[in-house]
């Protein structure tokens, strides 16, 4: 069965990991077609603005886009693309792995293997209600939490850690100070809790959730939390296993999903063919997963943790003196 998927290629070094990412998918003779659609900086110069109707026409017409990182302007009237993107489609679970591989700049070399779900389209980080008193003494921002959405989130990460095995599912909240809405979020995830006996669930503030991932992160197995704590937790999971370079990133809704390498457009060194693609390929590999395809995504992931084991053209930014591409190829002659 073929599979048509909405690609992105995003801007900075986006197209250069795109490329090399669908140079390793096309060696796995997956059934893949392609899309070819804009959004950033590359979509406001060539159609006038940063997300086309027409790309968002192509992700709701396919349902699964494979999303290289986007440059949105600095300054008033631009809302974030991806962002608005999650609000389109609705997204609402964001799924960010964090694991340790070999030969990477992680303190926990053997320690990290965690996913964190965060709630993906409400709370404080979707900025509802903003406003500056005339004098700008006074800034206001309104902080949003339904009952719906966190029984999905919460469902989707137990969901999750049946299907992949895993044990336990914490829930981060700050429900002791924020009573109203971190304290509904923690309510609901209780009662979803409660309906899979056959996974442990325990419950964290999210500020020593931070402390001890950073001392004992072989504690978690599924961390799910709203939408500010999930984006400050996510990245801090990054910075465990060697930064945002191996850091994949799924957004899934019920009728849409994206998956994105979450790390920036890095325009310095866009054009030198030495971006890192491995946040962009384990992106794929989760694409992988969502196509009902595990075992062609545990194949590629295989490929990636044998390749960086053989320092096999690893780019800079691991050690090498690769390019993006002759990783990829690689990567593609293990497959």
């Amino acid at each position: 069965m073929t599979h048509t998927i909405t690609v992105i290629r995003g801007d900075g070094i986006g197209p250069e990991i795109m490329a090399a990412t669908l140079h390793v998918l096309d060696t796995m003779n997956l059934g893949l077609a392609y899309e070819e659609a804009d959004a950033g900086m590359v979509a406001q110069e060539k159609h006038g603005e940063l997300l086309p109707q027409a790309t968002l026409d192509s992700i709701a017409k396919n349902r699964i886009a494979l999303k290289s990182p986007l440059t949105t302007p600095v300054g008033e009237g631009f809302t974030s693309i991806n962002v608005s993107l999650r609000k389109k489609f609705d997204l609402y679970a964001n799924v960010r792995p964090a694991k340790s591989f070999p030969n990477t700049k992680s303190r926990f070399p053997d320690g990290v293997d965690l996913i964190t779900i965060r709630e993906n389209t409400e709370g404080l980080y979707i900025g509802d209600g903003q406003t500056v008193s005339e004098d700008g003494e006074i800034a206001t921002s309104t902080s949003r939490i339904t009952h719906k959405g966190a029984e999905r989130v919460v469902r989707y990460a137990f969901e999750l850690a049946r299907k992949t095995g895993r044990k336990k599912v914490t829930i981060v909240h700050k429900a002791n100070i924020l009573k109203s809405t971190s304290g509904l979020f923690l309510k609901t995830a209780r009662e979803i809790a409660a309906k899979y006996p056959d996974i442990e669930a325990n419950e964290m503030i999210v500020d020593n959730t931070c402390m001890q991932l950073v001392m004992r992160p072989e504690q978690f197995d599924i961390i799910v939390t709203t939408n500010l704590f999930g984006d400050i937790i996510s990245d801090l999971c990054a910075g465990l296993v060697g930064g945002l370079g191996l850091a994949p990133g799924a957004n899934i809704g019920d009728d849409a999903a994206i998956f994105e390498a979450v790390h920036g457009s890095a325009p310095d060194i866009a054009g030198k063919g030495v971006a890192n693609p491995c946040a962009l390929l384990l992106a794929a590999g989760q694409m992988l997963d969502h196509l009902a395809m595990p075992a062609e995504a545990n194949r590629l992931r295989k490929a990636i943790v044998d390749t960086l084991e053989a320092k096999d053209n690893l780019t800079p930014d691991l050690g090498g003196s690769g390019t993006t591409m002759s990783f990829a190829e690689a990567i593609a002659r293990r497959l």
